[in-house]
Order: structure tokens, then sequence, then C-alpha cells
């Protein structure tokens, strides 16, 4: 079984959008989504699950969906960088160009995971206060996070995207989701085109924690 040091892993973690349509072994796959049932969740109910879309009609009509998405999403996003500084402009689109590329190539993913969650299951202790609700991400995303970390450890590249919860309905008609389940991420998974993860670039420590009170910086 591959190892990887945690922090190496947590720290070269990237979203992998370009994707070779070679299979995945069984024996990977099962380590990769066995490793999201040790996340935490509320109440440990684990109000989530997985639906593993291999089957090529489902990853063609998923596909047919996430480009409807990404096609509008994409064009938005380019327009606002017109006025972007120059670096900006370079780095976002290079970011939009390999979302290009697994969207042309959605269908070719070799695995699509979608991760649903049960709200009646969930303790969503924000939900009557004047803001988006994200309590009930706590009890679903550790888990994505847990696969993702799984898959960098067994040299497969993936990324999170939600733009599939868009189109909602039609995801849960294509994969028999009852109600009241909903979508929360589908995560694409396969081998990387090129070489994949590694470090990637966040803001400094100094940025985003802060000592006692909100907006007193935290020693470096």
């Amino acid at each position: 079984m591959p190892d990887i040091a945690l922090y190496d892993a947590l720290s070269t973690l990237r979203a992998v959008r370009r994707l070779r349509p070679d299979p995945v072994p069984d024996d990977v796959l099962h380590r990769v989504l066995d490793a999201a049932r040790f996340a935490p969740t509320g109440g440990n109910r684990q109000p989530w699950r997985m639906i593993v879309v291999r089957e090529p009609q489902s990853k063609a009509r998923l596909a047919q969906l996430y480009s409807g998405v990404w096609d509008a999403y994409a064009r938005s996003h380019r327009a606002l960088l017109e006025k972007a500084p120059e670096k900006t402009r370079e780095r976002q689109e290079k970011m939009l160009r390999a979302g290009d590329h697994l969207s042309r190539h959605f269908a070719a993913t070799p695995v699509l995971v979608v991760f649903c969650f049960n709200p009646e299951e969930m303790a969503i202790t924000d939900a009557k206060l004047d803001r988006p609700s994200v309590v009930g991400g706590g009890s679903v995303y550790p888990a994505v996070q847990n696969l993702l970390l799984a898959c960098r450890a067994e040299g497969l590249g993936c990324v999170l995207t939600t733009l599939l919860c868009s189109v909602e309905e039609e995801v849960r008609s294509l994969l028999s989701i009852p109600d009241p389940w909903g979508t929360a991420a589908v995560v694409p998974i396969g081998y990387p085109v090129l070489r994949g993860h590694g470090p990637v670039s966040r803001r400094p420590l100094s940025k985003l924690a802060f000592d006692e009170r909100f907006g007193t910086a935290y020693p470096d």
C-alpha cells in the first residue's frame, strides 16, 4: 500500500484537472473510497453517501450537464479578468484552461465520485441565521477531503467540483438519488496527464490566523 507523509500530502494536494482515460484498478479505487469513511461527522451520523460512476452513458450525460455550467462560468470569469492585473490574468487563465480541458474530457474521466447528503440527518445549527448556511457541509466535506488525500497518496489526480450542484435535479434523476438526498460535490479521479500534484501556493499563515481576536495578527 502506498504511503506519504501527512504534511507532504497536505502541502502538495493540487486540483488536477488533466486526467488520462486509463482505468483505475479496483483495489486502488477501493482504498480511496474506504479512506472517506473515516472522516468526522456531526453525531457520527455519516449523513453522506458516494455514487461511483464509471458507466459510459452516465458519464456522457454528466459531461453534458457539466459542460453547460462550466462554459457559462468560464465566460463570466474571463470577462471579469479583462481589467485584472497581468499576473492575475495569467494565473487565472492557466486555471481556466485546465478547467476547459476537464470539461471537454469529462466523459472520458475513469471515475466520477458523486457525494450525496441527507439533510434530515444533520444538525444544521446555523440554518436560522441571516447568512448562507455552512454548518451542514461540515458533515460531508471532511469525507471529500479524505478521498482527495487518499488519491494524492495513490498517485491519482483529482479535483473537488461543485458546478453540477446547480443542476441537481437532473443529476438526481440520472443517478436515482431519492428524496431528501442532495448533492454536495463530484470528484473526477484518474491518473494525471502531466506531473499532477506538487507544491501549492497559499496565503501565509499571518494572513489567515488571528491571535485571540479577529484582526489581531497571529505571530509567525
